[in-house]
């Protein structure tokens, strides 16, 4: 719970010597945020239904929550009589064509539930395989083989986690994704631990670093741009520093072989979302 990682001395309780629980407990909650224990408890098991936006505010201050944090409290608090449709949709042709532009650096299109639906050449020879088909929530957690790809595993599973927790809030009726989740629950204890804790996180851009298994090691920088007509599809291009050690291996990787399948020419695969293989 998101309580237990809020320092008390950071809101003006004492320190005590021995507390029972880490962070706050709820009749502190409670207090500082304005309203009754009985109903903050109601709030955090999901029975109280229409809190108002002051509580919701209050509350965020108080557990200290980011903007994505406290969209999704916000978000979760409304419980909208019709909820959000799983987004859907065709990678364009168009956008296929931008893909294959991108010849310099691995480049991706995935949904929300981390599903790749489109990829150029450089990005299949960063994973070493065709990309429809690809779940890297997945390929992170529950193939042991793949782990060593990712040079900061654990910072991953982090992002990886607490994206799905957002996605999850967004469409709760999403069944591919609650079989996804259910199915990495069943298969990694680390993402039952890291699920429990609840946390959400936006996917953005930052660091990403990779142990090609060919080229060695690859840090990289992630841009993020979210695709319009509310399709949930977003785009990951991965660029390296110009005069890097990375710029070098990535270009070493460009002139591998491809053999990933037909379209290794530098063409694009791209799929219906509602059947990338999750």
């Amino acid at each position: 719970m998101r309580r237990s990682r809020v320092d008390p001395a950071a809101v003006g309780i004492p320190a005590e010597k021995r507390r029972r629980v880490a962070g706050l407990r709820r009749e502190e909650v409670a207090h500082l945020s304005g309203v009754s224990v009985d109903y903050y408890v109601r709030l955090e098991q999901g029975r109280a239904t229409q809190p108002s936006e002051q509580v919701l505010d209050a509350l965020s201050g108080v557990l200290d929550l980011d903007e994505t944090e406290r969209e999704h409290l916000h978000r979760l608090a409304r419980q909208p009589r019709r909820r959000a449709k799983a987004p859907g949709g065709r990678v364009r042709p168009e956008l296929a064509r931008v893909l294959d532009l991108v010849v310099h650096a691995p480049a991706l299109i995935m949904d929300h539930r981390l599903d790749v639906v489109a990829g150029n050449r450089l990005a299949r020879l960063l994973f070493g395989r065709g990309l429809p088909g690809l779940n890297t929530a997945r390929h992170i957690f529950l193939e042991e083989a793949e782990r060593g790809l990712y040079a900061e595993w654990e910072a991953c599973t982090l992002d990886v986690v607490g994206h799905l927790r957002l996605a999850a809030g967004k469409y709760p009726d999403d069944p591919r994704l609650a079989s996804l989740i259910g199915e990495l629950a069943m298969g990694s204890e680390r993402f039952r631990r890291l699920w429990a804790r609840a946390e959400v996180r936006a996917r953005t851009h930052g660091r990403k670093v990779y142990r090609h298994p060919l080229v060695g090691l690859l840090e990289l920088h992630q841009e993020n741009f979210a695709l319009p007509d509310e399709s949930g599809l977003e785009l990951l291009v991965l660029s390296a520093a110009t005069g890097s050690a990375a710029e070098d291996g990535l270009r070493l990787l460009a002139g591998l072989p491809g053999g990933l399948g037909a379209d290794d020419d530098g063409g694009v695969e791209f799929v219906r979302c509602g059947h990338s293989g999750s």
